[in-house]
């Protein structure tokens, strides 16, 4: 989700999955998968960043901003079990 602003200045979250692209004209039009479009105040250099940063949390290349994410707990009960191959004849 990232963080855009209509040109009335009202502050609005965008899921930037549904973005199917971007133009200038010359203010910023956002035009989602459905063709529904919303002009906003943050040019399109700005709109594609926060998508690449939302994007990169996301995926798991950390936060970019915020506290930072503990580590996993260890999970003791996983243990590793040796799988032989099937020999010829067990069936």
């Amino acid at each position: 989700m990232i963080l855009l602003t209509r040109l009335s200045g009202t502050v609005f979250v965008l899921n930037a999955d549904l973005i199917e692209r971007l133009d200038c004209t010359p203010d910023t039009v956002v035009t989602l998968v459905d063709g529904k479009k919303y002009v906003v105040a943050e040019g399109m250099t700005d709109v594609v960043e926060q998508v690449r940063a939302w994007r990169a949390g996301v995926v798991g290349l950390g936060p970019l901003t915020g506290p930072e994410r503990p580590a996993p707990a260890p999970r003791s009960h996983l243990a590793a079990v040796a799988v032989h191959p099937a020999r010829d004849g067990d069936g």
